[in-house]
């Protein structure tokens, strides 16, 4: 008999039944098929993401690249069911794959994942599947009891965590650098100070903040501008902060924290503000919010939202919003103005600090890498993974355009008492010593 006769028969095939193996010549000829759809598949979707720089190894050894010699960075594929998760879905699948360590990026990660963003953002085909998706866009609801769980998932994972790369305060929302070279302390403090002078805060007002993160903003306003604050939160971990921050720094009588949902504000205020939580609120809960301002402030109140944003309605990317912030949906200006036209507010001033964004996380990347053996003993490889490359993508997004930081001053239709330019922004400058003292 032949060797080729002689190869030792392959039960694998259901029932156990004892087919012959196919000749070694034949399992060679059937390996090159399969390998050649492989490359196939990936290369189908290298060009559907834009066919960006960068080269491909397979589990195998194989290389795959379409840039000869001017590859940005190598990206290891651990095995095959990592490739067709991949092609499925390359926006949901690279991250978890990246996290599972399934997929490698061999160089830097920023110019990575700049260089295939740049070449995604001209790809029109995931642009306008977005815009066409985005009305039917229904991720974890933001209800009342939605939105705690969503909160929970992202800021109840232990204030030790974030103590290792945010500031000193804590806060967790575009810093405002009045210089490149401004530290990251310092652009936190300046945010506080340029949210109050927009506000024009005086001593003796009251204020309510929805969604105070760990309570910086609020015992900024109280003890440099002399307002009272009653500030909301439905995170456990951070109101319990933010409780005793008030107490160490003698302003728990000034400042109020109320472990409840936005929608649930009662009383009358001078001012309304809200930094970092309309992402979490939902488009189809602006009307809702729109009322709680409404009712919430006075004949004379004014506000400010600040948050990031879209260019245009889009879903949120669908492994941010599946494993990192559930729920969250950032609007659009125009999606941002149906909080305020059913109500006839007056929008008085839109700034996109959206580089002031990019500035930020590159700090808390930076601080983020220089404490991983810390968070590597916090939690799993796959969340230390997971983070950095959250991080690493929030950054290049807003460096990028994709992601708007958006501040919306607003005012009562009637209200006159509004500033005749915008030079009271910066009469009362920012130093490092300390905030302004409220006076405009």
């Amino acid at each position: 008999m032949s060797r080729e006769q002689t190869e030792p028969s392959d039960k694998s095939i259901s029932g156990g039944i004892d087919y012959p193996a196919p000749p070694r010549k034949q399992r060679r000829t059937l390996g090159n098929m399969v390998f050649a759809t492989d490359k196939l598949l990936l290369r189908r979707m290298l060009r559907a993401v834009g066919d960006p720089p960068v080269q491909v190894v397979l589990w195998n050894g194989q290389e795959i690249s379409n840039h000869q010699g001017n590859a940005i960075a190598r990206v290891i594929i651990r095995d095959r069911g990592a490739l067709f998760k991949l092609v499925s879905h390359p926006e949901l699948c690279f991250g978890e794959l990246y996290s599972a360590q399934r997929i490698e990026v061999q160089g830097n990660l920023l110019d990575f994942l700049e260089t295939v963003y740049r070449v995604w953002l001209l790809h029109n085909q995931g642009k306008m599947g977005k815009k066409q998706l985005a009305p039917f866009y229904d991720s974890r609801r933001n209800t009342l009891s939605g939105s705690r769980r969503n909160i929970h998932h992202h800021y109840d994972i232990g204030n030790d965590f974030y103590k290792l790369w945010l500031d000193e305060r804590m806060l967790y929302t575009c810093a405002y650098f009045p210089s490149e070279g401004t530290s990251l302390e310092d652009a936190q403090l300046a945010k506080l100070d340029h949210v109050c002078r927009k506000l024009r805060l005086q001593p003796g007002e009251k204020v309510v903040e929805a969604g105070c993160g760990w309570g910086a903003l609020a015992l900024h306003m109280a003890k440099h501008y002399g307002v009272q604050v009653t500030a909301y939160n439905i995170s456990t971990e951070q109101v319990a902060f933010a409780r005793q921050r008030a107490q160490a720094e003698g302003l728990d009588g000034q400042v109020v924290y109320i472990e409840d949902d936005y929608r649930n504000v009662s009383g009358e205020f001078d001012a309304f503000v809200s930094v970092g939580m309309l992402e979490h609120v939902g488009t189809d809960h602006y009307q809702e919010l729109g009322e709680v301002i409404d009712r919430s402030l006075k004949e004379n109140g004014r506000g400010l939202i600040h948050s990031i944003g879209l260019n245009y309605p889009r879903p949120m990317d669908a492994w941010t919003e599946r494993n990192i912030f559930p729920g969250a949906c950032p609007p659009s200006l125009a999606q941002m103005m149906q909080i305020f036209e059913p109500f006839d507010f007056s929008v008085l001033d839109v700034e996109n600090l959206r580089l002031h964004y990019a500035k930020t996380l590159e700090h808390w990347l930076q601080r983020y890498e220089d404490n991983v053996d810390r968070v590597t003993e916090m939690f799993d490889p796959a969340f230390v993974r997971a983070w950095r490359l959250y991080l690493s993508g929030s950054l290049t997004a807003f460096k990028m355009g994709g992601m708007q930081l958006f501040q919306v001053s607003f005012a009562r239709a009637g209200h006159n008492q509004i500033p005749w330019t915008r030079q009271y922004l910066y009469e009362t400058q920012y130093t490092p010593s300390g905030a302004s003292n409220g006076k405009l």
